[in-house]
């Protein structure tokens, strides 16, 4: 028998189509868009100019002031980073994959509730969790009084308690907002795999234990390992928390350089050792997820079975998975709440209307440069192929690894230079001043916010683009358009979806961000995050209460919504 190439088939009728078809084929060769690929340059210039202006300044200071930090300041603040870093990273480890694990493989009382409970304390801010938490446990708390008042305690020499502000407070305080990063990729890769390596490992004498530690974590471990670098991001952005619990973190060190001890070259100097720390963790992320590529070999897939775990061993299960919930979200909302209904009046008194609309002002300028940037960048590559723009994408996220404090010094540099010099050529033409146009504006803080969110909005917009058949790009070009008018008549009526998703999530980390709007605000300008942070600062939690309540009810949406999506996925799951 012999099988004929399909040149050598008779031609078919002509369909309706075919004149068509002929066209695109004949049109469809695109050309590279030139002035595409130079505005992602310029994009992506822009975006690198901070990092590229703090290591400027690091190796330039005004007063060379190293010597100094790196004997005194750098080895304990140093020090304490890492062990911050490493016990944040292994707890909130083992309770995201352990919550995720129980909650994806057995059936107990309360399980489909706490699947959804479980990633709520990822809308507490690590610093409104230590606000909280202070206040709860301090000796002056109501724990501690509760306890003087029960067994008679009059002093605190005539009892041992744990001290909140240290360093071991703060493992816990932040693990306990910050597990659900872990969670969600343990839970989205549980989900996912395959159900026949699961009961083959059962057959072959495998206890559910066993086949964890042999079959599914070494499964998820990618999907660990980039959630504990998120883990770890979040540990080394922070601010707020340590400095309200007492550890000297690098963020804590640079806040103090720069502002107490007004040397912003010492502080730009302890930066790049930030920077340093970050490029590490990215890079040793990245070989933990390359080195554990694995591959299913069957398309047999269906919901994992649930082993129903009864009677006491059940509600056991139950009681593990509500724990990280109750410390994480439960015990600080309860706090807030209390302390809301109280001081509402002293709150509004305090300027929380006027912080909500800043923030709310601040998070949606933020979020639609951002997404615009972001369409460019994205979009790049469909009408610029080739190595630049792949290199502009891959590139153009980096920022949501920098911490506010290193992105805070690297802004206000180029922009107090340019400041500057306007300023200057005003003088010398006009006479007049300008003053501080730009880092003495909330455009300094919308930078700010759009290259540590960038990524962010890159993310849904990629999404969103490769769902986007380019057979349309082919078409639009067969029928005249250009790459921009494609992108405006096309493609941005299907990416609405993609985009108010992705915006929606700049707005609330934009709303949430402490460090960066600290360092960048213009005088007497308050956001909902310094608002309870000065609170905080003066031991009046209770006055900023409703400020924080707000942080945390924008922290909610895209939760849910996250939530709907790995639950979708997962099926029964």
């Amino acid at each position: 028998m012999t099988l004929s190439t399909p040149s050598s088939a008779p031609p078919g009728p002509a369909g309706p189509f075919d004149p068509f078809k002929r066209l695109l084929r004949r049109r469809a060769p695109s050309r590279a868009a030139p002035g595409w690929g130079l505005a992602v340059s310029l994009a992506l210039a822009v975006l690198a100019l901070p990092v590229l202006a703090v290591v400027y300044l690091a190796a330039t200071p005004d007063e060379n002031v190293w010597p100094h930090l790196a004997s005194s300041v750098l080895p304990e603040s140093l020090r304490q980073t890492l062990l911050l870093g490493l016990g944040t990273g292994i707890v909130t480890l083992a309770a995201g994959t352990a919550t995720a694990w129980l909650v994806t493989m057995y059936r107990f009382p309360g399980r489909a509730a706490l699947d959804r409970l479980l990633v709520l304390p990822l809308a507490i801010p690590t610093y409104i969790a230590a606000y909280c938490y202070a206040d709860l446990l301090d000796y002056a708390g109501p724990v501690q009084t509760s306890l003087r008042a029960y067994f008679g305690w009059s002093t605190p020499r005539d009892y041992w308690f744990p001290s909140i502000r240290s360093l071991g407070g703060a493992i816990l305080v932040m693990s306990a907002v910050l597990y659900p990063y872990v969670y969600l990729a343990a839970r989205a890769t549980f989900v996912q795999q395959s159900v026949c390596a699961l009961e083959v490992a059962r057959t072959l004498g495998r206890s559910p234990m066993g086949v964890f530690w042999a079959v599914a974590f070494p499964l998820a471990r990618p999907a660990l390992a980039a959630g504990v670098a998120l883990v770890l991001m979040e540990t080394l952005n922070d601010l707020g928390a340590v400095q309200h619990l007492g550890v000297e973190s690098l963020s804590a060190a640079i806040y103090a350089t720069w502002l107490q001890r007004s040397n912003l070259g010492g502080a730009a100097q302890l930066a790049t050792v930030m920077l340093g720390l970050i490029v590490v963790l990215l890079a040793v992320e990245r070989i933990a997820r390359g080195g554990a590529k694995v591959h299913h070999t069957t398309g047999r897939y269906r919901a994992i079975p649930f082993h129903d775990i009864q009677g006491w061993r059940g509600y056991l299960a139950a009681a593990l998975c509500s724990i990280p919930f109750l410390i994480g979200f439960v015990v600080p909302c309860l706090l807030l709440v209390h302390y809301a209904f109280g001081h509402s009046a002293a709150a509004l008194a305090g300027g929380f209307l006027m912080a909500a609309w800043n923030s709310i002002l601040l998070a949606t300028l933020a979020a639609v440069v951002a997404l615009g940037f972001a369409l460019l960048i994205s979009y790049a590559p469909r009408v610029a192929p080739g190595p630049a723009t792949r290199f502009a994408v891959r590139s153009a996220g980096f920022g949501y690894a920098l911490p506010g404090t290193v992105l805070a010094i690297g802004v206000l540099i180029p922009l107090a230079a340019l400041d500057n010099s306007v300023d200057a050529l005003f003088r010398t033409t006009f006479g007049v001043s300008t003053g501080l146009i730009l880092s003495g504006s909330i455009a300094a803080l919308v930078y700010a916010y759009v290259i540590r969110f960038l990524a962010v909005a890159l993310g849904g917009l990629e999404a969103g683009l490769e769902r986007i058949s380019p057979n349309l790009d082919a078409a639009a070009r067969a029928l005249g358009e250009t790459a921009g008018s494609a992108l405006f008549r096309v493609h941005l009526p299907l990416l609405l979806p993609a985009l108010g998703a992705a915006g929606l999530l700049v707005f609330v980390d934009a709303l949430k961000e402490l460090p960066a709007t600290l360092l960048l605000r213009p005088f007497n300008f308050e956001t909902l995050a310094t608002h309870v942070y000065a609170f905080a600062a003066l031991e009046q939690i209770e006055a900023g209460a409703l400020g924080a309540l707000a942080i945390i009810a924008a922290g909610l949406i895209p939760l849910v919504a996250l939530h709907r999506a790995i639950a979708g996925r997962a099926g029964n799951a």
